[in-house]
C-alpha cells in the first residue's frame, strides 16, 4: 500500500541579493529598493512510499533534500503540485524547535511530547526512557539554557522516537552524537522498522543508505536523478561526488 505519495512537487524561494545584518544597513537599505533572485529548491519531484519500507533520499548539500522533507511534513507548502499522505508522519528534523530554555528536560519533554501526539499518561510512563535512551538522568531537573547542543539533540530524538506513530522522517539521524549514541540511534530504528514503520531517510553517507534502506533517490539542483535500489543510488551519489572533485 502506498503511504505518500508525491506528484510534481516544485517549490522556489526569493533570495535576498545583498545581505542586512546590522541596523545601520538596514536604514540606509531602507532609501533603496530590495533586489531578490529566484531559488528553484525542488522542480516537478515525483515519487512514492509504500508501507513498510525504508526510502533513503540522498544529494549534495543544497539540492533540495531539506525542503523536501519539509514539504512532506506539512511544514512547507509546495507552490506546485501535491503531496499525499494517508499515514501519521513523525519527522525529526529541526533539532530543539520549540523547547524553552528556561524550563527542565522533563518539563521539556512533556511540552515536546504533547506536541508531537502523545498524551500525557504516554509520556509519564515513557520518561524514564527518554532520559535514559539520552543518558540525561542526572540532569532532568537541570534547565534547557545550561544544557550543550550535543545534550539538547540527544533529547531531542530521544523524544521523537518515541513519539513515532506510523511514518518516521529522520534528517541525518546516525550523525549526531557519539558512537554509543548512534548505536542506540540504529537499534531504535532496526525496533521501528521490525515493527512495521515505515521511514524517509536523508543522509550523505553511502554505508547509511546501504545499510537501511530498501530503496533511495538521488536530487540534484531540485530534481530526481535516479531512482532504485539503494545500493545502486548510494554507488551513483559516490561517483557523481568523485567526478566533480576530479573536475
Amino acid at each position: 500500500m502506498t503511504l505518500i505519495t508525491v506528484d510534481a512537487v516544485s517549490k522556489a524561494f526569493w533570495i535576498p541579493t545583498v545581505r542586512r545584518d546590522t541596523i545601520r544597513e538596514h536604514l540606509f537599505g531602507m532609501l533603496q529598493p530590495r533586489r531578490f533572485h529566484r531559488l528553484q529548491a525542488l522542480d516537478s519531484v515525483s515519487f512514492e512510499v509504500r508501507d513498510g519500507e525504508t526510502l533513503g533520499i540522498m544529494g549534495r548539500n543544497g539540492s533540495g533534500k531539506s525542503t523536501l522533507l519539509k514539504i512532506l511534513c506539512g511544514i512547507y507548502p509546495p507552490d506546485r503540485g501535491r503531496v499525499e499522505r494517508r499515514a501519521a508522519v513523525t519527522p525529526i528534523l529541526d533539532l530543539g524547535v520549540g523547547w524553552n530554555p528556561e524550563l527542565d528536560a522533563v518539563d521539556n519533554v512533556f511540552l515536546i511530547g504533547s506536541v508531537m501526539g502523545l498524551s500525557l499518561g504516554e509520556i509519564r510512563r515513557s520518561m524514564d526512557a527518554i532520559l535514559g535512551f539520552a543518558e540525561l538522568q542526572e540532569f532532568a531537573n537541570l534547565k534547557l539554557a545550561h544544557y550543550s547542543s550535543g545534550m539538547s539533540s540527544r533529547l531531542a530524538y530521544a523524544v521523537a522516537f518515541h513519539a513515532v506513530r506510523d511514518v518516521l522522517v529522520l534528517d541525518e539521524i546516525f550523525a549526531v552524537g557519539d558512537a554509543g549514541f548512534r548505536q542506540r540511534c540504529e537499534e531504535r530504528y532496526r525496533d521501528l522498522h521490525a515493527q512495521g514503520h515505515t521511514v524517509l531517510l536523508v543522509s550523505h553517507d553511502p554505508r547509511t543508505v546501504t545499510s537501511f534502506c530498501d530503496r533511495a533517490l538521488l536530487l540534484d539542483h531540485g530534481r530526481i536523478v535516479m531512482e532504485g535500489p539503494a545500493r545502486e543510488i548510494a554507488d551513483r551519489y559516490v561517483s557523481t561526488l568523485t567526478k566533480r572533485i576530479s573536475d
